[in-house]
């Protein structure tokens, strides 16, 4: 199924449907837009048919300037079988010529009442967001002094449980056991849970319990920019882990990498804690202030000035 319909964006906008009702089930397959300003010039060269076309009052004034016969032509040219539509924006009169060409072919002419570029924007945003790479993952997604972190690892580890004392020290949950993530630009990845388990938070041994209901509405959120992701691991006595966090291993989610910290579990570790001091520490890191290198640093000065005496 087509995530993004013609439809869609009739409701979303409150769009007034001009002609071309047939086609209103049209799947939008790319976010781009186009302003066929060329193409009413005639130049169809590199005609982008399969976007959404927005007509303004450039493009329009500029066609009401033309021949009868060739502003049918290049109407006709402009509704293509895989256009999802023609927008006019501003509540400017649609063109007859425009109607009639939709019409041969099912194009959807819609009209909204906002100004060119703004809905432009609107509209983009939309559409990035709507088309944007997804994927799930495993895990649970936490909002940590403003830094959203995933938490991962396998079943049984205590992540839920590690998300309950985190919302009782404050934070707030964004999702539990499947974390629904996309790609909204080249380095941002926005996790959500499903709308199913939405605000709910699985415990072994009480049940599933509603975090908005029992710690208020502060408690949750909907969506959250990924920055951080934890690994919960069992305890390994022969592994060695890092003690100083010089060393910064990613993990590539979509086509993003995320910094990946692995945290060792066993009884008497207070995980939640370690948890939130591993957020405050990335935005400390984010803010320049690198705690461990400047830890390394000064550790090779009070060696260099022992070497000399």
């Amino acid at each position: 199924m087509p995530k993004v319909k013609t439809v869609d964006l009739i409701e979303e906008f409150h769009l007034e449907l001009i002609s071309g009702e047939e086609g209103i089930n049209r799947p939008i397959t790319v976010s781009d837009l186009s302003r066929p300003g060329l193409e009413i010039a005639g130049y169809f060269d590199y005609y982008p048919a399969d976007r959404v076309q927005i007509l303004g009052m450039t493009e329009l004034t500029f066609f009401s300037r033309l021949d009868p016969d060739v502003r049918r032509s290049r109407m006709e040219r402009l509704c293509s079988d895989i256009t999802p539509c023609i927008i006019v924006t501003r509540g400017i009169d649609i063109p007859q010529e425009l109607i009639v060409a939709a019409e041969k072919v099912s194009v959807p002419v819609l009209r909204s009442s906002m100004k060119t570029t703004r809905f432009s924007s609107r509209l983009t945003n939309f559409l990035e967001s709507k088309l944007a790479p997804t994927t799930a993952v495993h895990g649970v997604l936490v909002d940590i002094y403003g830094v959203g972190v995933l938490i991962t690892g396998k079943s049984g580890v205590g992540k839920s449980e590690t998300a309950l004392e985190l919302v009782k020290r404050g934070h707030r949950l964004v999702a539990d056991d499947c974390v629904e993530i996309r790609q909204e630009d080249d380095d941002t990845l926005v996790g959500n849970s499903p709308e199913l388990i939405e605000h709910l938070l699985e415990i072994r041994g009480v049940g599933i319990i509603n975090v908005m209901t029992l710690f208020g509405a502060g408690a949750v959120r909907s969506h959250k920019k990924i920055s951080l992701v934890i690994n919960l691991e069992l305890w390994d006595q022969q592994k060695n882990y890092d003690r100083l966090g010089l060393e910064e291993e990613k993990i590539r989610i979509i086509d993003t990498n995320i910094t990946r910290m692995n945290i060792p579990v066993r009884p008497g570790r207070n995980i939640a804690v370690i948890i939130e001091v591993a957020a405050m520490n990335f935005r400390l890191k984010r803010m320049g202030v690198n705690t461990a290198q400047q830890f390394t640093e000064k550790l090779n000065e009070a060696i260099e000035e022992n070497k000399h005496e």
